[in-house]
């Protein structure tokens, strides 16, 4: 069996710098590692997220919707997030939806990833 030490999220995005930008202010840091045109990392609580350019012979491989997959980042304010999001150039999709477990929406970053901001219940918005 293979011994795995990590696991983290790569999304190929072009426009690559609009998307790691986007990520700069939504996560409010900057990236660990960072190659000019190529490829950025970020790391939140443990989770890695990687923003890489496909090279030219493999871009038709990640064209497309995000399909099943999404970023799902909980947030203390889900107004302040989803004020965020519009502010660094992102997109909302459709209302916020309430469940037992809290309150979401859809959102989009530049490349048309999509990312579920969630405010759970046993967080308080800021006044």
């Amino acid at each position: 069996m293979a011994n795995f030490s990590e696991l983290f999220v790569a999304i190929a995005a072009d426009p690559w710098q609009e998307v790691v930008d986007f990520y700069r202010g939504l996560l409010d840091d900057e990236p660990l590692s960072y190659s000019q045109n190529r490829y950025a990392e970020f790391q939140i609580k443990g989770l890695k997220l990687g923003i890489f350019k496909p090279s030219p012979q493999h871009q038709a491989e990640f064209v497309g919707n995000a399909g099943a997959l999404s970023f799902c980042l909980e947030v203390d304010d889900l107004a302040q997030a989803i004020a965020t999001v519009r502010a660094l150039g992102g997109t909302m999709n459709g209302e916020i939806s309430t469940a037992s477990h809290g309150r979401e929406c859809y959102a989009y970053d530049p490349a048309k990833n999509r990312l579920i901001l969630h405010q759970s219940n046993k967080t308080k918005p800021n006044p």
